[in-house]
């Protein structure tokens, strides 16, 4: 499916240096079909950093089958035209732009048309999927037993295991909409978030509960989501990505707030490196 009329320049050359790699490497599956790489529906050059540091990075991260400089994040890459693989592409793209250079550290989705040809997908119509989707996550502890209230929304997630967003909404506004988040951008200031960001805690345990019990991104159905609650440092780990899934789909397809408006980047690496 090809959504937008733009180049396709960074997952053209993608395609040639994965084919280039030994086949005997044990990791390799495949380069993915170039045809199916959502474009980027933007022309680069405006105000370049000059990094081209995109090359390779999709096919990196499909083969690996998680974002390589971002473990935690899983990354699938089907080539069937179904709504929910189509939504699982366009994921995979923005988390490889996302995390091109680090966890977290990338290109906006804001230099592309990514989030609006998800959105397009998301109100089309469907195709069934030729196989039926991975298993769901398993079930979390429902309230009462154990100790898991998940704000009422039927996930059951035990709220002293929900991520701290660790940081308020509204601190120095700007009078424009932006307040300060949570993160400093590379000149050591902090970053510009929507004044709404974060969400307040109870209304974001509601949010992540109603995730968990549906084992997607209720406004994401093709993101897939889960709780463990146990202590091993994976447990960890697919909690800070579900809060992270949570925060970014608050109201939408890629509607929300930025990981910049918490520290949960930060606990996510604390957790890695831990």
């Amino acid at each position: 499916m090809k959504f937008f009329t733009a180049t396709a320049v960074l997952f053209g050359a993608t395609v040639s240096l994965v084919s280039a790699a030994p086949i005997e490497h044990r990791f390799m599956r495949r380069a993915v079909d170039p045809s199916l790489v959502p474009e980027f529906g933007i022309q680069p050059g405006q105000n370049p950093t000059g990094t081209g540091d995109c090359d390779g990075s999709l096919n990196a991260n499909v083969d690996a089958g998680h974002a390589v400089n971002n473990p935690s994040v899983p990354v699938s890459f089907p080539d069937d035209n179904s709504k929910a693989s189509q939504l699982t592409r366009m994921q995979a793209a923005l988390v490889t732009l996302q995390n091109l250079n680090g966890p977290g550290v990338g290109c906006p989705a804001a230099s592309t048309t990514f989030l609006a040809q998800q959105e397009a997908i998301q109100n089309g119509p469907d195709t069934p999927a030729p196989a039926p989707p991975p298993p769901a996550a398993p079930p979390a502890p429902q309230g009462g037993g154990g100790g898991g209230n998940g704000g009422g929304n039927g996930g059951g997630v035990d709220p002293n295991l929900v991520p701290d967003l660790g940081h308020q909404a509204g601190v120095n506004p700007t009078g424009t909409g932006d307040c300060d988040g949570a993160v400093n951008g590379p000149d050591g200031n902090p970053i510009k978030i929507p004044c709404s960001c974060p969400p307040d805690r109870d209304a974001f345990i509601q949010a992540v509960s109603a995730n968990v019990a549906a084992g997607h991104a209720v406004n994401n159905p093709g993101i897939s989501v889960s709780f463990p609650t146990g202590d091993s440092k994976e447990d960890q780990l697919a909690r800070i990505q579900t809060s992270l899934v949570t925060l970014q789909n608050l109201q939408g397809p890629g509607v929300g707030c930025p990981a910049a408006a918490t520290t949960l980047l930060a606990q996510q690496a604390a957790i890695q490196n831990s």
